[in-house]
């Protein structure tokens, strides 16, 4: 029946992308009830932005009021913490870094469930561990609300452009729900099944990530140390057997690509510490289920290796630059013998 009640409550009418801002009409922003969203960091600020552009007013807050600024001037309405935000709309997005972050967004002391409505969609973004959002579900459920995972994968340029692929568990009842509104943030939304498995589906495309960009990293150094070009290299890599995601679309080789980490000093995009803790997910969820991961354990510990010395704030893809420090370290201490 909730489900029901929602389909017929918001689904006012598909979105339609790439709608400007500034051509949103009040009538538009009037006819589409509230979006609550909880997190406006490096995916979450574009994410929101992007549920104004398609004409839903929205409910905002984070732990930083710093990060609320520019959305409040875009008309967002920011409150002071994520139990206000329940208590103003019915259907919430949370964009959070890490387990103990969600955990207390939606039952500390002013979390979600705190306030939250029955009936309310609550559809959790941030990218944990599988049992946590089980954990969420099942406190959800008890106040009548229904809780979604939904990890996001495009990285900041996709959540800008609105080209995200969220990956779905929950209730398959509830999903064209939560499709509405996700269709605003994304090119690709895929039901993986009940909840927990959108988390499984995001940990096993992040452990793939990291193997892969540690893996053309290690290539263009090997390729540049031998002499080649490496706008070349990477030219010949995308026409290739070789070619990935982190060669074709995120090179992590500064100078190749244009609009990437690594053309700005790996600032922005996706940080090294993030993907440390998403690989972590993937070497629990691993031991848990017996299953080998013997890349995967590499490369958890390369990035854990990197937040150590220094890396942790920068895009993983600096996983290049760490390279070819330890090569030079590896010269020095050679030389010095």
């Amino acid at each position: 029946m909730a489900a029901v009640l929602r389909g017929s409550r918001f689904l006012v009418g598909r979105c339609s992308k790439h709608v400007d801002f500034a051509f949103v009409s009040a009538r538009s922003m009037a006819s589409k009830t509230p979006v609550g969203f909880v997190g406006l960091g490096n995916m979450g600020n574009p994410m929101a932005k992007n549920l104004l552009n398609h004409g839903y007013p929205v409910i905002a807050t984070d732990v930083f009021p710093e990060s609320c600024k520019e959305l409040q001037e875009l008309g967002a309405q920011i409150v002071d913490n994520p139990a206000e935000v329940a208590d103003k709309a019915d259907r919430i997005i949370t964009m959070l870094p890490s387990s103990p972050n969600v955990i207390d967004v939606y039952t500390g002391p002013n979390g979600i469930l705190k306030k939250v409505k029955k009936g309310s969609l609550l559809i959790d973004s941030s990218t944990i561990d599988p049992s946590v959002s089980k954990e969420m579900a099942a406190a959800a459920e008890k106040m009548g609300a229904v809780f979604m995972d939904a990890p996001v994968s495009g990285g900041v340029g996709a959540a800008s452009s609105g080209k995200l692929t969220f990956m779905v568990g929950g209730a398959e009842e509830e999903f064209t729900a939560a499709k509405e509104l996700l269709t605003c943030m994304g090119a690709n939304v895929v039901y993986c099944g009940q909840v927990g498995t959108g988390q499984a589906a995001k940990i096993c495309n992040n452990m793939l990530l990291a193997i892969g960009m540690i893996g053309t990293s290690e290539t263009m150094n090997l390729g540049i140390r031998l002499g080649l070009d490496p706008k070349l290299l990477a030219k010949i890599l995308n026409m290739s057997s070789g070619r990935c995601w982190s060669s074709d679309t995120y090179n992590p080789v500064p100078g190749v690509m244009e609009g990437v980490p690594s053309g700005n000093n790996y600032q922005g995009g996706f940080g090294t510490q993030l993907m440390a803790k998403d690989l972590g997910l993937a070497q629990n969820t691993a031991t848990n289920t017996k299953t080998p991961v013997p890349l995967g354990s590499l490369a958890h510990q390369m990035y854990r290796m990197m937040c150590a010395r220094g890396y942790a704030n920068k895009d993983f893809s600096s996983v290049f630059q760490f390279l070819r420090e330890e090569e030079e370290e590896g010269q020095g201490q050679g030389q010095g013998q």
